[in-house]
């Protein structure tokens, strides 16, 4: 790697870790109910929307409550997507009158997007208008995101109260986490991408004349529209001169705004984030990364300050951060180093077809092969699925990397909320094995954790495995999902695993090449979007509750410290194992078994 690759990453690292302390600081006082002057003018909104909506602010929620608040709104957020893209064609702000989207495609985007996957099967440009990409999706962008923020706060409440019934309140939450933080946040955003050149308008798409004018064949029809033949009976092709272009517009700096910085990911237009009208520059491409992994970042402080102990969070930010780097540079280094065939029999025929500088196919030349593996790793490692590279051209290492980030719970740094509450899963398992290696009764930040904590974080960790790997299984065992495979052999494999990975962790990219918008993958792979939101959601809710009914256990020698390095080592080795455990042996018949084809 070169210095300009080394500094780009610690440009970026270091930033980001910078901004942790003061965002997490932010976000604990917003959740402790004590918003800081420049923001208290927002106090008397927040008010009028508790009175409008007959919300009680003082009135706690049992985890169950709790629970049924939360999947209640997401289910109604769920059918009003669903519904806008179905009647798109009788609504406004439509300019390219585009028609409704088919039913199993609505269904496939409105559980993409209320589960914060944000999965497309679809082109934004070629079928979404202004008003069902502003009103239903961008709106749950805000939403999905805040509730996986509310689920955060209700399970630090089980650790910092004690024999306590009540967890919060979920209206609270999702209000002060979109109010407070995600919408000043986006608007910030928002304006910056703007002076960068993202498009921010409500005007129709526009022509433009070609400086050069280009020329294709295609086949000519007769009267009747069927294909004109020759005297010999020979299909008539017809040369068409093309002299301008079509510009996709619409109002798309909101959007990516609160895709990135709510992990999201969802693109307006079908490029996603290599789209030069969603991320035109370095400078936007910078900030839009930033975005990507700012919030879940912060939240590990916020979390620390709302324990009462800032080398908590710091520990748990410690993990994600030290396997990000290793996956960084192995990402990059695999797609510098390129493929030896091309380069090898490049260099026997022609030496200038030689794969010089590493692999940039299917990478913007604007952003390079650093920053292309660099959002790579940030967009899985967050559950975000925004790419500015596609995926699938990757190595089979430099592809397999995002892959396993995904496949290993979107806990390395996570989506907002839901990637630090599936590490704390992750610290009680590491603390239950700690505590049976020296037969004590485990304890993690003054509670006991118990069978019942156990059983609620086994589910937890179990169904994103059996999503993907259930899913995959199914796919290529019918015909109906061996149909959309234009790639053959281990390739094939990868593009189906990489689809279901994605879905199962609710992360939303995806590694292309699989023609997905089919009756099929739109069910299966919105089935894996709902069981691996709300089937963690609800065991984290249920070990929230269980935490907080009960009392503090003072520390004593046998307590096993949780924010020494020991411990940040026992934390990595158990993320680790149960992702190596889980999806090597599916890993070994796709990415790694093609890149030993690669090199042989």
């Amino acid at each position: 790697m070169t210095n300009n690759g080394f500094l780009q990453i610690a440009v970026y690292l270091v930033t980001l870790l910078v901004l942790a302390k003061p965002l997490g600081w932010y976000m604990a006082r917003i959740y402790q109910g004590k918003p800081m002057g420049p923001i208290r003018w927002l106090l008397p909104i927040e008010k009028l929307i508790y009175r409008l909506t007959g919300v009680k602010q003082e009135q706690d929620m049992r985890w169950t409550e709790y629970a049924a608040a939360l999947l209640v709104f997401n289910l109604l957020g769920l059918l009003a997507v669903f519904a806008s893209q179905r009647l798109q064609s009788y609504l406004p702000l439509n300019p390219q009158h585009l028609p409704a989207v088919s039913p199993d495609s609505s269904f496939n985007t409105a559980v993409s997007f209320a589960t914060n996957t944000n999965w497309q099967g679809y082109g934004g440009e070629t079928t979404m208008s202004y008003l069902t990409q502003m009103l239903g999706l961008t709106v749950q962008n805000f939403v999905s995101a805040a509730t996986g923020m509310a689920v955060l706060v209700a399970l630090i409440r089980g650790f910092i109260r004690r024999n306590s019934d009540t967890i919060g309140n979920f209206w609270v939450d999702m209000t002060r986490s979109t109010l407070y933080i995600l919408m000043p946040m986006s608007l910030l955003l928002a304006l910056a991408l703007v002076g960068q050149g993202v498009v921010q308008t409500f005007s129709p798409y526009q022509s433009v004349a070609l400086t050069e004018a280009v020329s294709y064949e295609q086949p000519k029809k007769d009267g009747y529209g069927q294909p004109a033949l020759d005297a010999a009976g020979h299909a008539v092709s017809e040369k068409i001169m093309v002299h301008e272009q079509t510009l996709a517009l619409g109002p798309a700096a909101s959007q990516v705004a609160i895709k990135q910085l709510g992990t999201n990911g969802g693109g307006f237009f079908n490029a996603n984030s290599a789209h030069p009208f969603e991320n035109p520059t370095p400078l936007s491409n910078f900030l839009e990364m930033l975005a990507i992994l700012l919030i879940p970042s912060a939240l590990c402080y916020t979390f620390g300050m709302m324990v009462g102990d800032t080398r908590q969070g710091w520990a748990i930010l410690a993990v994600m951060t030290i396997i990000f780097i290793a996956l960084v540079f192995a990402t990059v280094a695999a797609e510098q180093r390129g493929n030896p065939l091309l380069t090898s029999l490049g260099a026997d025929q022609d030496p200038s077809a030689a794969q010089a500088g590493g692999n940039m196919e299917g990478k913007e030349a604007r952003f390079g092969i650093v920053n292309s593996a660099l959002w790579a790793v940030a967009t899985t490692s967050a559950s975000n699925g925004s790419v500015n590279a596609m995926h699938d051209s990757f190595t089979p290492l430099g592809g397999m990397i995002p892959m396993w980030l995904m496949q290993l719970g979107e806990v390395i740094y996570g989506g907002v909320g839901s990637g630090l509450y599936g590490m704390i899963v992750f610290a009680i398992v590491a603390v239950f094995v700690a505590g049976l290696m020296i037969g004590r009764t485990p304890e993690y930040l003054g509670k006991k954790i118990e069978a019942y904590e156990m059983k609620m974080a086994a589910v937890a960790i179990l169904i994103p495995p059996l999503m993907a790997l259930g899913g995959t299984a199914a796919a290529v065992m019918i015909d109906a999902g061996r149909s959309s495979i234009f790639n053959h052999g281990a390739h094939g494999l990868s593009e189906v695993l990489y689809a279901f990975s994605s879905a199962g962790n609710n992360n939303g990219s995806a590694f292309g090449g699989l023609s997905a918008n089919t009756p099929f993958y739109n069910v299966m792979l919105s089935l894996a979007m709902l069981f691996a939101r709300y089937w963690l959601i609800v065991p984290v809710l249920a070990i929230a509750g269980s935490l907080a009914a009960k009392k503090i256990v003072p520390i004593s020698p046998g307590t096993l410290p949780t924010h020494t390095p020991l411990f940040v080592a026992l934390l990595i080795g158990t993320v680790l194992m149960v992702g190596a455990l889980t999806f090597v042996p599916a890993l070994a018949l796709g990415p790694i078994v093609e890149h030993l084809q690669m090199t042989k």
